[in-house]
């Protein structure tokens, strides 16, 4: 390496160290976050019918034709999005651990922001399926508005937060080094939007086909803003 070279790089050297010294000096982590209960309003419900029979035919033939006539009838709602929820078929072992018959069951998977027709259709099919349980959460259209408002809010929270250790540490002003906001994801950093629903899980076996109680309740949606700022010169 020539001399004109090895001057030029340890001019560049300097230079990156003197820009990360810059960098790293009156440095300050924060974090802040924003909150807000959101109604729920996305219904989710499984209904689900289970046979046994000594023919394994046979009893697929019954599980089928529940579920047809289950889709069949959720079809009349299409403000309810419907879909298989999967079947299963084990044997059934009598005495000396021998195959005495076979049981299986079938589930249909509900769906809907319209509560009055959920509940409707999951009344008409409970006269020949089991509710196995129901479930509310908010929209994916909801959550989209309400991270978009709260991440406002929450920038506007680490702003506030910022100018306070500003004051505290008597800084004239300070630069935005960087800033993080959490809107998924878990982990041990600001907290992201958090689903944490007031009405839990519902599991009842209808004894009639009484359309079930449509409450929603509400969940809590956390934006968190994590960063770091520069602290100007002090006084």
């Amino acid at each position: 390496m020539n001399r004109i070279a090895r001057v030029a790089l340890v001019g560049l050297l300097a230079t990156s160290a003197l820009a990360e010294e810059t960098i790293a000096y009156n440095i300050v982590s924060l974090q802040a976050e924003a909150r807000r209960e959101v109604q729920n309003d996305l219904a989710q419900a499984s209904l689900y019918a289970e046979f046994s029979d000594p023919n394994a035919a046979q009893l697929s033939d019954k599980l089928n034709r529940a579920l047809s006539d289950g889709l069949k009838v959720a079809k009349a709602y299409a403000s309810v999005k419907a879909a298989n929820g999967g079947n299963s078929v084990y044997p059934l072992y009598g005495k000396n651990n021998r195959a005495e018959g076979w049981r299986g069951r079938v589930e249909i998977r509900l769906e809907s922001t319209d509560f009055k027709a959920l509940a409707e259709l999951v009344g008409k099919l409970q006269t020949n399926m089991q509710l196995g349980g129901m479930s509310f959460s908010v929209s994916p259209t909801a959550l989209e508005k309400a991270e978009t408002e709260l991440i406002d809010e929450a920038v506007k929270a680490f702003r506030s937060r910022a100018e306070v250790v500003k004051r505290s540490v008597g800084g004239r002003g300070y630069k935005l080094v960087n800033m993080n906001v959490n809107t998924q994801g878990g982990g041990g950093y600001a907290p992201p939007p958090m689903m944490r629903a007031k009405v839990g899980m519902m599991r009842a076996e209808a004894m009639d086909a009484a359309p079930p109680p449509m409450e929603g309740g509400q969940s809590v949606v956390t934006v968190g803003v994590a960063g770091s700022i520069q602290i100007d010169r002090m006084d």
